[in-house]
């Protein structure tokens, strides 16, 4: 609910965090308390609207009861975070490119659901390659599994670094 949100983002102020994740379903009184706390005790801090999970499909969706294209229920979200005043989004990397052309580079953009060529796609439903992700529109990338279960995590950091450009 709302408070119980505001307080928990008043609970972080004293953490060396720079980005929280809130959900988007939560509704704008939500993100309009969440955004509140966050400027009175935290004005650095960036929140980010979560739309739709990258593990789910519209499969996954239907079971909750929304029977809109995943593409136009991450779009419905993101435009509700918005207009609540989130700088930023997590979405699916497929989202990316209808997002940054209605809301331009100024919003944050984080994309889970990165999997390098050929990795292990588990659970993940809406995924795309770190350099198709960044090559969309993604501001940062997360990337999990295909680097903490790799048999050397370090070197599985450094080519995906490669992959970027970006040399460590």
């Amino acid at each position: 609910i709302p408070n119980t949100v505001a307080r928990a983002v008043e609970s972080l102020n004293e953490l060396p965090i720079s980005m929280l994740t809130i959900h988007t379903s939560g509704g704008s009184e939500m993100m309009g308390w969440a955004l509140e706390a966050q400027v009175t005790g935290n004005p650095d801090l960036l929140l980010l609207g979560v739309t739709i999970l990258t593990s789910m499909d519209r499969t996954g969706l239907e079971e909750t009861g929304v029977t809109a294209d995943p593409t136009d229920q991450v779009v419905r979200l993101a435009q509700l975070a918005i207009d609540c005043g989130m700088k930023g989004l997590v979405c699916s990397p497929l989202e990316l490119p209808v997002l940054r052309s209605k809301f331009g580079p100024e919003i944050a953009m984080i994309t889970p659901g990165i999997r390098p060529a050929g990795a292990d796609l588990n659970e993940q439903k809406r995924v795309m390659t770190p350099s198709d992700a960044m090559r969309a529109g993604a501001s940062h990338i997360v990337i999990g599994r295909p680097i903490l279960r790799a048999a050397d995590p370090a070197d599985a950091a450094k080519a995906i670094q490669a992959e970027l450009g970006n040399q460590p």
